[in-house]
């Protein structure tokens, strides 16, 4: 039994009255279509016309880097970010954080470390600080993968790994806090 829609709207009408003649594939692939272009259409709206700003406080504790996961998969799961990003920005924040961690504060002393991540639609940045012992991870030469593990020196391959997934690192201190800047363009 066929059901009777009533539309308003000229456009309305000749939608249904083209599929009045067609068969009912032809019909679904039509839904099909109108379906993803508003998916689409959406998804890429909501990305631009958002505008996100969070911020994450951690302790100088190895443990605490499991807070950063979730923190990074929330703004990028409200951004609509692309999971295979996200998880590259996790990284990213990941050893960015874990060295401020295990290296910001001497031994014992406890020290804090804040993540903040603002989302333009364009752009996502984060700001890591601390008021640690000062350290500019970016003057830091870059490690040179060509070299086998044995003939590599330690270090280096974190700020590298950090550069290479990031569109900008930058790093300044400011009245005694150290601020990392990571930038990726979306």
């Amino acid at each position: 039994m066929a059901t009777k829609v009533r539309l308003s709207g000229e456009k309305a009408k000749r939608i249904l009255s083209f599929f009045e003649h067609k068969n009912y594939l032809t019909f679904f692939i039509f839904l099909f279509f109108l379906f993803f272009t508003i998916s689409c259409t959406f998804a890429d709206k909501r990305k631009k016309d958002i505008a996100m700003h969070k911020k994450l406080t951690l302790v100088n504790q190895i443990d605490e880097i499991s807070k950063l996961e979730e923190f990074v998969g929330d703004i990028c799961e409200q951004a609509g970010i692309d999971m295979s990003v996200a998880m590259s920005l996790n990284l990213a924040l990941e050893e960015a954080v874990t060295n401020v961690i295990l290296y910001a504060y001497p031994e014992g002393q406890t020290g804090k470390v804040d993540i903040v991540a603002e989302f333009t639609g364009q752009q996502l940045k984060f700001v890591i600080t601390d008021t640690g012992q000062p350290f500019d991870p970016t003057a830091q030469a870059d490690a040179d993968v060509t070299l086998s593990i044995e003939e590599r020196p330690i270090g280096g391959l974190g700020i590298f790994l950090v550069r290479q997934i990031m569109d900008t690192v930058a790093y300044q201190r400011l009245n005694g806090v150290n601020q990392l800047t990571l930038l990726k363009m979306m």
